[in-house]
């Protein structure tokens, strides 16, 4: 007897149903039976896992899109060249995890426990770590392009040769960190304290620098200073003198090179 249109995509759906059951039962008892060694490459798109334990798992390599993990814990795991797209991520522990390569676009770090954690190399265009721990945590070679790392307590932490353009660093502990040969054009340092820091050779150009105590910061030079953009509540070290600029008076454009290599920035008069 000939089935209606409706009863055949009653029953693909009801196919549909039950396969997605089925995977969904096999992937929890994976993690459920994995005892920390390798775990199989996984490919997510959403789904979530609040407070779970992960603390020690090898995921390299995963992809998480629009995932939710607020609350976990992945303490030593292994995370290195993972893609976490639009995930959450908030108030997650990730002390000593491994992202080495980690692709972390616009993901929300809100509060996470970065201590120690390797996070070399990753690129978090646009990544939320307000209020993140991150001390002793290495972000060497990282981009940061327009990440939020506002509040965040970054003692110790390693910031060398990092693109931060337009990245928002303020109201935060960055004592002792190291900002080498970082690239901060039009970062938001305000309200920052920079005890200790090293600023050798960074680009500071049209960065904030007002209200920031940058007291005791070394490698910070008269030229660095002139370039960036300070107030009366810049403190700055001993012989260096604050300059004042028209945060209006000029346009920062980020031109992406065609092919690899490092990023052009242009400081042009703004439209008529």
């Amino acid at each position: 007897m000939p089935r209606s249109p409706l009863q055949l995509f009653s029953r693909v759906a009801l196919a549909l149903c039950v396969t997605s059951l089925a995977t969904a039962s096999l992937v929890s008892k994976a993690w459920a039976l994995d005892d920390g060694a390798d775990t199989t490459r996984m490919l997510s798109f959403g789904g979530f896992c609040m407070k779970c334990e992960l603390s020690g798992r090898k995921i390299p390599d995963a992809w998480f899109m629009g995932a939710n993990f607020t609350g976990a814990s992945f303490v030593g795991s292994d995370l290195h060249g993972g893609r976490f797209v639009g995930s959450n991520f908030s108030h997650a522990n990730l002390a000593h995890a491994n992202l080495h390569g980690a692709r972390l676009f616009g993901s929300d770090f809100n509060g996470c426990d970065f201590t120690l954690a390797d996070l070399s190399g990753v690129s978090a265009h646009g990544a939320n770590f307000v209020a993140a721990t991150l001390v002793g945590t290495n972000f060497a070679g990282a981009e940061l392009l327009g990440a939020n790392l506002a509040k965040a307590l970054g003692h110790d932490a390693n910031f060398s040769g990092v693109s931060m353009f337009a990245a928002v660093l303020a109201d935060g502990h960055f004592d002792r960190a190291s900002f080498r040969g970082a690239n901060m054009v039009a970062a938001s340092l305000a309200g920052s304290s920079f005890a200790g820091a090293d600023f050798t050779g960074a680009n500071l150009t049209h960065a904030d620098l007002s209200g920031a105590d940058l007291t005791t910061a070394r490698g910070l030079t008269q030229t660095q200073v002139d370039s960036a953009c300070s107030t009366p509540t810049t403190r700055l070290p001993t012989g260096l003198v604050a300059r004042s600029c028209r945060v209006d008076a000029n346009v920062v454009a980020l031109h992406a090179p065609v092919r690899a290599g490092t990023p052009h920035y242009v400081i042009a008069a703004p439209p008529p």
